[in-house]
């Protein structure tokens, strides 16, 4: 199954090129099969950009996600603090194998009435 994920593009271009191998999110997947993420790249750029297979999902305290994935975390401790302040749980989104679209695409293409998820939201259709 497939997720696709609204990411800013600075972070998506990192992704894409390798730097950054763990994304990070507030909330975890609800299912247990997802195992590829299909980026979207939010504005200015607006399109999906490209995806890739996710290795693991870490779920702990966000102080223990940041000793696992600081040296590929693609951000800085300061904006990790602030993106986790008052929560006690953090998920890493481990970054597999990478594809970069050769051309972006608008979202209608993955479907009718797809928007930008605020989260996430499965692409059980692209399987």
């Amino acid at each position: 199954m497939k997720v696709i994920l609204s990411i800013k593009p600075a972070f998506a271009e990192k992704i894409l090129d390798g730097t950054k191998r763990f994304e990070f999110r507030k909330c975890g997947f609800t299912s247990l099969d997802v195992e590829t993420v299909v980026i979207y790249a939010t504005k200015p750029v607006g399109k999906v950009v490209g995806e890739f297979s996710i290795v693991e999902v870490h779920k702990d305290e966000p102080s223990r996600i940041w000793e696992k994935t600081k040296d590929h975390a693609g951000i800085n401790k300061r904006f990790f603090d602030e993106y986790y302040q008052n929560r006690d749980t953090a998920y890493a989104i481990a970054v597999g194998t990478v594809t970069k679209y050769d051309e972006p695409m608008e979202l209608a293409t993955l479907g009718p009435d797809i928007t930008p998820p605020q989260s996430y939201r499965y692409l059980r259709a692209l399987e």
